[in-house]
C-alpha cells in the first residue's frame, strides 16, 4: 500500500487568514500531497513570543478556517513539545507516531534561505522533502537546486497576521482578510482587540 504524503506547513497563525488558507489548499490539490496539515506553532525559535495569542484560541482559528475542507486538517503536535518548538523535533515525533506516513515540509523561499541557520538543517535535507512557494524578491538561495527541494509559483497575498492585527486594534473590519469563520470568531471573542 502507497504511504499517505503529508505536507506540514508550520504557523504562529496568529491569526491565521486568508494567504495562509490560499497556499494550504493549493499545495494540498496540486502537488502530490494527500493532506496538508497546519502545524500551530507555540513559539517560533525566531520570533519574540509577547504578540502570540494562546496556542488554543489559535488552534480553534485555524480549525474554524479549514472547516470542512478536505485535505486539509489543524495540527497542535507541537504543543506538547518543549519551547520553543525546533522543526526537527516535531519531525522525529510525527515520523515516530505515524509510521506510515511521508512528511514533507512547505515554506516560502524567505525560510528557505534561512534554513541553513535551523536545528539539524543538514537532517532535514537529507531525511525530508521541502516544497517551497516562491515569494517575490526571495529566491531562496542556493538551496532552491537542492534535490530534496521542489519550488512552486503559488498564488502568493501580500497579506499578513500582522496587518490582520493591526486592523482589528484600529477597529476596521477584517472581511475577506480572513475566511468568515475566522472572522465571526475574531468579532465574538474580541481576541487581538
Amino acid at each position: 500500500m502507497a504511504r499517505r504524503q503529508i505536507g506540514l506547513f508550520f504557523g504562529s497563525f496568529n491569526p491565521v487568514h486568508t494567504g495562509h488558507m490560499i497556499l494550504a489548499n493549493y499545495m494540498a490539490t496540486r502537488t502530490a500531497l494527500d493532506e496538508v496539515w497546519m502545524v500551530v506553532s507555540p513559539q517560533n525559535p525566531f520570533k519574540k513570543a509577547g504578540s502570540l495569542a494562546r496556542d488554543h484560541d489559535r488552534l480553534h482559528l485555524v480549525e474554524l478556517a479549514i472547516g470542512e475542507t478536505p485535505r486539509l486538517k489543524a495540527s497542535r503536535v507541537e504543543f506538547d513539545l518543549p519551547k520553543p518548538s525546533y522543526t526537527i523535533d516535531t519531525l522525529a515525533v510525527l515520523r515516530d507516531k505515524y509510521r506510515d506516513y511521508d512528511f514533507t515540509l512547505i515554506m516560502g523561499s524567505d525560510n528557505l534561505a534561512s534554513l541553513h541557520k535551523w536545528k539539524n538543517a543538514d537532517i532535514i535535507l537529507r531525511d525530508y522533502r521541502i516544497q517551497v512557494y516562491r515569494r517575490p524578491g526571495q529566491e531562496g538561495g542556493e538551496l532552491s537546486t537542492h534535490p530534496s527541494v521542489t519550488v512552486y509559483d503559488a498564488p502568493l497575498m501580500q497579506l499578513s497576521a500582522t496587518y490582520v492585527r493591526n486592523c482589528i486594534r484600529e477597529g476596521h473590519s477584517v472581511r475577506y482578510l480572513v475566511p468568515d469563520a475566522v472572522a465571526e470568531e475574531l468579532e465574538k471573542s474580541g481576541l487581538y482587540r
